[in-house]
């Protein structure tokens, strides 16, 4: 493509020098620019006003605004500051160049002007001005688009939460009758089957009612910055185990759990949450019975490792890459869960992992910072 063709536009050229208006205005017509003349710094702010030129040549010297002070106008309007101006000047002190720089001029013209200088200076400034605008252009759409997925992301989480909310109403409500029909059963059954698949409804309940808070909370993640509180791990660990029970009691599950914990900064709710979904992993993966040792190890760098070790079969390779892969219905392990682990824990900048022995087991874990000393000191 020829350059010069893509860089073709509107110049005010801007002289009180007769000849010069008309020499330029010869030259550069011929080669297609159209060419607007303005003889002091008056007329050519209020043609730039009435229409913008795509560039200005601009004179220096002239009687009642001088071309600095033309330029500095041009510059202090929102509406022309994106103007291209070169000047045109006899003068050949450094400073004056640098003052033109200063207040916005793109390039200087030596005079007498070489025509063929001329018109490289402009058509290349004219490219770049078109450049720019372009990609000015680009990242406005860029940004609209961003605002438009933010929207349809925040839509997306309203619908996602109201639908939770209308899916959990009936859950509740079958809560109810399951424990009704469990009464009942457990008074007088006639047939044991019955009581059975009455409590696998309750579970197949209690499972659904999990990945309907397990969507809440990733959304939850997704939008809100990791809240930073000193938390009391054993307190944390206590209220799941009691949560968890019904589940404990089903595997016949034996804990062993740290009577101490070093203090770290986190969210409750969503630390909660992980170890809740530490604790259903290893009951429902490990050993037969799940015998348990939840503990944790500070790293004397700032961070804590709080893990849980099971003795079920050990991961292999790819197993542990995968645990905590992003949300992808083909790759998930464990549901929701570990991918919810891996987001809240990189909100705080730890990281969530597993590590396992043949003929030992697995040992979950996830890393928050710690709570020194010195910030209670603060």
């Amino acid at each position: 493509m020829d350059t010069r063709e893509f860089a073709k536009g509107t110049l005010l050229i801007v002289d009180d020098v007769p000849n010069n208006l008309k020499m330029l205005f010869t030259y550069l017509r011929d080669r297609d620019f159209k060419i607007r003349i303005a003889q002091d710094g008056e007329d050519a702010l209020e043609q730039i006003a009435y229409s913008k030129p795509d560039l200005v040549l601009l004179d220096v010297m002239m009687p009642k605004l001088d071309g600095f002070e033309v330029c500095r106008r041009l510059k202090a309007n929102p509406e022309t500051a994106d103007i291209p101006v070169i000047f045109m000047t006899a003068l050949t002190d450094t400073v004056d160049k640098v003052q033109g720089f200063e207040i916005g001029a793109v390039d200087y013209l030596t005079k007498p002007v070489q025509q063929e200088e001329v018109l490289a200076r402009i058509s290349a400034h004219l490219s770049l001005s078109k450049m720019k605008k372009l990609l000015e252009q680009q990242i406005q759409m860029r940004e609209q688009d961003n605002q438009a997925l933010e929207q349809r992301n925040r839509d997306l989480e309203a619908y996602a939460k109201i639908v939770a909310r209308d899916l959990k109403k009936p859950l509740i409500r079958l809560s109810g009758l399951t424990k009704i029909l469990l009464k009942d059963l457990s008074v007088s059954v006639e047939n044991p089957e019955h009581l059975k698949f009455v409590h696998e409804i309750e579970q197949a309940r209690r499972d659904m009612v999990g990945t309907i808070d397990d969507l809440l909370l990733l959304a939850e993640v997704r939008t809100q910055g990791g809240t930073m509180e000193e938390l009391n791990m054993s307190e944390i660990i206590q209220r799941v185990k009691v949560r968890l029970l019904y589940l404990i009691d089903k595997y016949q599950g034996k804990l062993q759990i740290s009577p101490t914990f070093p203090k770290v900064w986190g969210y409750a709710p969503w630390i909660e949450k992980i170890w809740e979904n530490f604790f259903i992993n290893a009951l429902k993966n490990g050993g037969r019975p799940p015998r348990l040792e939840i503990g944790a190890t500070s790293d004397g760098g700032g961070f804590v490792k709080l893990w849980i070790k099971d003795n079920g079969p050990a991961l292999n390779a790819e197993q542990r890459r995968m645990m905590f892969s992003a949300l992808d219905m083909d790759q998930v392990q464990e549901g929701l869960g570990m991918s919810i682990v891996q987001r809240i824990v990189e909100q705080y900048g730890g990281r969530a992992g597993v590590e396992s022995e043949p003929a030992i087991g697995n040992t979950f874990y996830f890393i928050l910072p710690e709570v020194l000393d010195s910030e209670h000191k603060l």
